[in-house]
């Protein structure tokens, strides 16, 4: 039986209902957000995420606007299903693989 979120993860996906449709964020703007300082424990909190995809954890990304991590993997297919999701609903590649900064949402918006 898995266990309850907890009030740190609550809060993670309750900020993460704030990035909208078309627009990614980072684990670093989330961790600021949240004023946690760790982006690591945004990740894990989000490869726990009991609510997806109603609670959208594939918009958040890596720093460099690279796709980051998705089900606890940095490789192969849950990546590419989670670049397939952003793409779907708007958000902006670049050639090199990486996200248009144009795309990214900052909580201060």
């Amino acid at each position: 039986m898995e266990r309850p979120p907890t009030r740190f993860e609550e809060k993670v996906y309750d900020a993460l209902q704030l990035v909208p449709k078309g627009k990614v964020t980072t684990y670093g703007l989330m961790a600021r957000y949240l004023s946690c300082g760790s982006p690591r424990a945004i990740g894990q909190a989000l490869k726990r995420n009991p609510f997806a995809p109603e609670t959208p954890c594939h918009r958040v990304v890596s720093a460099d606007l690279t796709i980051g991590g998705f089900f606890g993997t940095t490789t192969g297919t849950p990546i590419h299903r989670k670049r397939l999701l952003l793409e779907k609903e708007g958000v902006i590649f670049r050639d090199n693989g990486s996200i248009d900064p144009a795309s990214c949402y900052h909580f201060d918006e």
